[in-house]
């Protein structure tokens, strides 16, 4: 199957625009908080003027209440006329009315025909302001009170109604101008919301500009300074840059290492077949294992590498070393092995790959040793080192950085690759751990010293 193009691939789904969400949100947010306050304003400014509009309405009312006397017939009378010439016109839209239970009211000439509702009497002696609708298509707001004259028997009450309309377009005006200066604020607050959202995010159209440059193969790293916000992401995007860098280094250099690897036993053989040599057979045989050794050896390689990542990776050592344990002791039944250490260790390798390590070293340790072995676990600032002692001869010091080398055998007397001790190295850099040797005080023989990354 042919591997689709470019314009093929499946592409991931985009989940909107995240300048456009976070203006959303702002904008939503916005619109609430002014409805709120604005419907709280309204509140506050329409109780203020409806205050100040009754406040004057009870002016009125008690200067009628300071003017008013009774006279001998026990009615109602007045010293002085109201100073408000509407109050003498009729239908002027103020008026005033005194009146009290079975009694005749008595109003003032802007009423004309018409009378104020006396409505239900007052347990107190407060002023009283409502709304009133009795008029028909003419609100009023009434502001009375009934009040107790001296040499009366009965508690008149005094009543003062102007119509609303003046309150209402004075209302009307401040609700016009709120809503107008609230929108202008929104509009104003949202517009700043994307102006910030626009240059917030602009670190992240430079990133992207930068990738597309790296794509064309105009720059190698994201370079260019970025928010603090932006850098850890940026950093970790050119450590993923250099780690696939590295991988396709490695790759590079491994399939260069096998093909010349592969190159002189091929050579040897076309050599033999070609000169139809008496021993063709057996060339073909001994230079057929030596490319399974190397194809064995970049294999391992290869699986390694596919299955690194610390964050993915994670092998208890106990169970590993036990099971590594059982298999040698199987395979070399003279052979003593012991294990010491914690049973609780993890590190950051795949179990396949910590088993092919520990397969190596401790088969090694009961091939090349006395017939002891001694592993031993310990745990150490963020490593976990596995110690392979074995009571052999031990390696010359000289010599144990050229064992690690592909096909290095010290001891030619025994079958062998040559390659379990660079399967080891190769495998434990993967994933950035070591391995040396050393000398065992124990047992006097090797010592190997595995160190991998542990996983908490």
């Amino acid at each position: 199957m042919s591997e689709p193009l470019p314009e093929q691939r499946v592409r991931p789904k985009a989940t909107g625009s995240l300048s456009r969400r976070m203006i959303l949100i702002a904008a939503a947010w916005i619109v609430v908080l002014l409805a709120g306050g604005g419907f709280a304003l309204d509140r506050v400014l329409a109780s203020a003027v409806t205050r100040n509009f009754d406040d004057q309405l009870e002016y009125v009312m008690t200067a009628l209440i300071v003017s008013a006397e009774i006279d001998s017939g026990g009615e109602v009378m007045f010293t002085r006329e109201a100073a408000d010439q509407r109050f003498l016109e009729p239908n002027s839209g103020l008026y005033w009315q005194v009146g009290a239970q079975g009694r005749e009211a008595f109003p003032s000439r802007s009423l004309w025909d018409r009378r104020l509702a006396y409505g239900t009497p007052h347990s107190d002696r407060g002023v009283h302001s409502y709304d009133s609708a009795q008029f028909g298509t003419e609100k009023l707001r009434i502001v009375e009170r009934d009040v107790k004259l001296p040499g009366s028997p009965v508690r008149w009450r005094f009543q003062v109604a102007q119509s609303r309309e003046g309150l209402d377009s004075q209302i009307t005006v401040l609700r016009r101008t709120l809503v107008r200066s609230f929108a202008l604020l929104a509009l104003g607050l949202i517009a700043m919301a994307a102006l910030q959202t626009f240059y917030g995010l602009w670190p992240l159209r430079k990133v992207r500009a930068e990738i597309a440059r790296m794509r064309a193969g105009q720059s190698a790293r994201v370079s260019d300074a970025m928010p603090l916000e932006v850098q850890p992401m940026v950093e970790e995007l050119n450590a993923l840059i250099e780690h696939n860098e590295r991988q396709a280094e490695e790759a590079r250099r491994h399939a260069g290492n096998l093909a010349h690897a592969l190159k002189t036993p091929l050579t040897v053989i076309m050599n033999a077949a070609t000169a139809q040599a008496d021993d063709l057979a057996d060339t073909v045989i001994r230079e057929a294992r030596t490319m399974r050794r190397q194809v064995d050896h970049h294999l391992a390689r290869a699986r390694a590498v596919g299955r690194r990542g610390s964050a993915h990776s994670r092998a208890e050592v106990w169970p590993s070393v036990e099971s590594v344990e059982r298999a040698v002791a199987r395979l070399y039944r003279h052979v003593r092995i012991d294990v010491a250490g914690p049973k609780d260790l993890s590190v950051h390798v795949e179990r396949q790959d910590l088993d092919e390590m520990l397969g190596n070293l401790i088969e090694n340790a009961a091939k090349y040793g006395g017939g002891s072995v001694f592993v031993t676990v310990v745990a150490e600032a963020g490593f976990v080192e596995l110690l392979v002692e074995d009571d052999g001869t031990g390696i010359p010091e000289e010599d144990r950085i050229r064992i690690f080398d592909r096909g290095v055998r010290l001891d030619t007397g025994k079958p062998g690759t040559g390659l379990g001790l660079a399967i080891v190295r190769d495998v434990a850099e993967i994933y950035e751990g070591t391995v040396s040797l050393e000398e065992s005080e124990d047992l006097g023989g090797l010592m190997v010293r595995l160190r991998l990354p542990a996983a908490g």
